[in-house]
């Protein structure tokens, strides 16, 4: 069993119950890890607040990471109230809903901008605001999907976002490796999370994935958290720079 006592984790992106940031929170509370759960504005704090209460002593704060102001009054909170940090999960992605939809070629240059900043910029941003709580060392974690690789229809700009952002996690890799910080991604199947509702054909996309995936079905929240709780862990010591494919196999087959 992963005991995580004595450590201390931020998780961004909780939205609501079918977040996978709420899969993963769940499975680091259940190991022991102190929790920062944060949450991008003043209307999603209910929400959010409502599930922090169901873990105890978990902390709310909080911050939009399109935001370096805010970024970096979080950082100055967390490290006031904690001290240090040892686990980072970054559960953000975002596009404008109109280049989510119709053909690619036809993606505003604002569109793309945005969907970069928010999906990209935004784990490089939060990891520099980490890592000089890292002081023992940490991991941080993202997730990721199979279109950062693959072409899946109806998932336009998000995909170039994704493939940024696994680029991303290698290259951070590499800049905190020096001081014992690990990063990675998770590529985790579909899920009806709220950020994935913005994707045309979500059904259509998880009936394929439960059909053509060797174990025939469709992945959870907490199968996710599982492999966060995992690279959390010292179990993982020498992974990082690594996209972990969580998705029922289905990144394996030919067709």
């Amino acid at each position: 069993m992963i005991d995580l006592t004595g450590k201390t984790a931020v998780v961004f992106g909780l939205a609501n119950k079918r977040s996978i940031a709420w899969g993963i929170a769940q499975k680091l509370h259940g190991a022991g890890a102190t929790l920062a759960i944060c949450y991008q504005n003043e209307r999603m704090r209910a929400e959010a607040g409502d599930l922090i209460h169901e873990l105890p002593g978990t902390s709310g704060f909080q911050c939009d990471v399109s935001n370096d102001a805010e970024i970096e009054s979080l950082f100055a909170a967390l490290k006031e109230k904690f001290g240090k940090l040892d686990i980072l999960v970054h559960a953000v992605a975002f596009a404008p809903a109109e280049d989510l939809k119709g053909e690619f070629i036809n993606t505003s240059r604002e569109g793309f901008r945005i969907a970069h900043d928010v999906s990209v910029y935004s784990l490089i941003a939060v990891s520099r605001g980490a890592a000089p709580l890292m002081t023992a060392g940490g991991s941080i974690i993202t997730l990721s999907y199979y279109a950062a690789e693959k072409v899946v229809p109806h998932y336009n700009v998000m995909a170039l976002a994704k493939a940024s952002l696994e680029s991303a996690v290698r290259y951070l890799a590499w800049d905190l490796g020096p001081k014992n910080i690990r990063v990675n991604a998770i590529s985790a199947g579909p899920i009806k999370t709220l950020a994935a509702r913005g994707i045309g054909a979500l059904g259509d996309m998880m009936k394929a994935h439960a059909e053509r995936a060797p174990l025939h079905r469709n992945v959870d929240q907490l199968e996710v958290g599982g492999t966060a709780l995992y690279l959390a862990s010292d179990l993982a010591s020498a992974v990082t720079g690594e996209t972990i494919y969580v998705d029922c196999g289905y990144n394996i087959m030919g067709f």
